[in-house]
């Protein structure tokens, strides 16, 4: 199934995506239907209001998950990407938050404020939704707590990250992630398909989602040892090689220009980039 949470009215509202039209499923997000342990069957029976894809447009769609309880995000999991940054394989998973306010809609502006506004990089990412509590689960376990998937751009202030050490104060401004438009569940998308970042028509990313050095049951697994993770947690799996950062010389994204997120089976976002000309 694809499920979405669907812009209607001033508010919001989850919809199951069939092949022409939005279903609504009377409960307010997907993120509200995901905490119900019956989710399934909730989505497959749902039969309220109907709504033609054909009159929609990426704007109408609100992020996936509008709220999630966490957003817990994964550094240096592709191959080419880790070599590119000059870095060894890890052999555990890097972690950080993201927060549900940096969170925004495939079609919507990534908004930038001019002080951040001097090194924004691209980051084209596989985000996994949670569907079931994992707590100290095993990989096994792990992969049936998984909702499903969809796309998400972890749109990173490059001089803020390495402000420190810690990555956060780079990668969590408000309404800079777009996530979305649909969640596809695991049942029917697997991890496989290409991702592909695009710049102003120029393809920067391009790669197999199977290219993770950690899975998304090995990142629930692992991540599920420190503190559970519940139904409606988002995973945010880590961007494939050909970040700007990495250009010689470095290449960023500027006030104007039109960023695309596409992983086949999963949707495409297009979203412009606004930086206003003085701080807020």
């Amino acid at each position: 199934m694809k499920l979405g949470t669907l812009r209607r009215d001033g508010g919001t509202v989850a919809v199951r995506i069939d092949a022409d039209e939005a279903v609504e499923l009377g409960v307010p997000d997907v993120g509200a239907l995901l905490q119900d342990p019956d989710w399934r069957t909730r989505a497959a029976d749902g039969d309220g209001a109907r709504h033609p894809l054909a009159d929609l447009t990426l704007a109408d769609w609100a992020p996936v998950v509008p709220n999630p309880g966490k957003v817990v995000c994964i550094g240096l999991n592709y191959r080419a990407h880790i070599l590119e940054m000059g870095r060894q394989l890890p052999e555990h998973p890097t972690l950080f938050s993201k927060y549900p306010e940096a969170l925004i809609g495939a079609g919507d502006p990534i908004e930038v404020p001019s002080y951040a506004g001097g090194a924004l990089d691209w980051e084209g990412e596989l985000a996994v939704i949670m569907g079931a509590t994992a707590r100290r689960a095993s990989e096994d376990e792990a992969a049936s707590t998984i909702a499903g998937y969809a796309v998400l751009n972890d749109l990173t202030m490059r001089d803020w990250q390495y402000r420190t050490p810690e990555w956060l104060q780079g990668k969590s401004f408000e309404n800079t992630t777009p996530f979305g438009p649909y969640l596809v569940t695991s049942d029917e998308w697997t991890p496989g398909p290409e991702l592909r970042t695009v710049v102003n028509g120029d393809t920067v990313q391009q790669v197999g989602t199977d290219d993770l050095v950690f899975a998304p049951e090995a990142l629930v697994s692992y991540i599920s040892q420190v503190f559970p993770l519940q139904p409606g947690d988002v995973i945010a799996s880590g961007t494939p090689g050909g970040v700007g950062h990495a250009r010689k010389p470095p290449r960023y994204l500027s006030d104007g220009d039109v960023l695309e997120t596409v992983i086949e089976g999963l949707g495409r976002q297009r979203n412009d980039i606004v930086v206003p000309r003085d701080a807020d």
